[in-house]
């Protein structure tokens, strides 16, 4: 348990990023940027440092929940970490991933589990994994008051039909699609498309073709913006980084070295020391040594 708490009160405001905003930056030519973030804490550090919009990915199932891929996390855990993460942002654009199984039933589902991020966790937009075949689901969500952004490429709930973590748009057919999937979900009115594991030429030509800004992932550096895993550009994934990942920190090298030392201080008494120990009153530290000698007076 920790005594200190935080004072969200003494940030220095931002302007609010919205939907708006993000098609603005595009028009401006200025690049956009994205992190994910799961809890408080690290979308208030996310937050502070002028991200423009923060991800609530689903990517949760496996860099906080331990879970072999996506597809395992539930809707009531993304909102349950949504929630915490809205808590901490003041100025970055919220954006809930929908989990596998909340919109692939059918567009009712969808929409009910769209408004349910907006209106229970606060996200300001949600995230959804496909292109032609979503775009009744967008025009449906839009219609309810829910900013999409769209997802193409290697999306990570295809993962078994896919084959694997795989680049795709390598056949030219394949190239087509993903033009197809990504002007249909621009004309749908997607705020912006992530374009995961996909060869940098094709995104080019999707940047190039669509009003929406791309946010890369493994998509190279002509995106309009780029997205990566807050626990990939730390090192706290456990596993090896995928080819586009550019780890910023070791975090995981600087929670060992503190740990050991908690564990090392413990252990020879050097923790904790007078100046972090709490005392009596002088008065209490009195009365209490005269109840203390009484009660040994009377068992002699």
């Amino acid at each position: 348990m920790s005594l200190t708490s935080f004072n969200a009160s003494a940030r220095e405001p931002r302007r609010k990023v919205t939907t708006l905003s993000i098609l603005e930056k595009k028009q401006r030519h200025e690049r956009l940027t994205c992190l994910t973030a799961y809890d408080y804490a690290s979308a208030r550090l996310v937050d502070e440092c002028g991200i423009d919009m923060i991800l609530v990915g689903d990517s949760l199932s496996q860099v906080v929940l331990g879970q072999d891929n996506t597809m395992a996390v539930t809707v009531e855990e993304m909102l349950h970490h949504t929630r915490a993460v809205r808590r901490a942002v003041q100025s970055a654009l919220v954006i809930a991933d929908m989990p596998y199984g909340s919109y692939q039933v059918n567009d009712d589902q969808g929409v009910a589990n769209g408004i349910r991020f907006v209106k229970e966790s606060g996200a300001e937009a949600v995230k959804l994994e496909g292109g032609e075949k979503r775009i009744g689901l967008v025009h449906r969500l839009l219609d309810a008051e829910v900013p999409v952004m769209g997802h193409i490429g290697l999306t990570p709930q295809s993962l078994h039909t896919m084959g694997g973590y795989k680049v795709q748009g390598k056949s030219l057919p394949a190239v087509e699609q993903l033009m197809r999937d990504a002007v249909a979900l621009d004309r749908a009115g997607v705020f912006s498309i992530v374009l995961e594991g996909i060869p940098r030429e094709v995104a080019a030509m999707i940047t190039a073709e669509v009003k929406a800004p791309t946010i890369g992932i493994g998509a190279g550096p002509e995106c309009d913006g780029q997205v990566l895993v807050f626990h990939d550009i730390l090192n706290l994934t456990f596993s090896p980084p995928a080819k586009f990942v550019r780890q910023y920190a070791d975090a995981a090298a600087l929670v060992r070295g503190a740990v050991s030392a908690f564990k090392t201080d413990v252990e020879t008494g050097a923790y904790p020391s007078e100046a972090e120990s709490y005392h009596l009153p002088k008065e209490t530290q009195g009365a209490l040594a005269e109840i203390t000698e009484r009660k040994r007076a009377m068992k002699r």
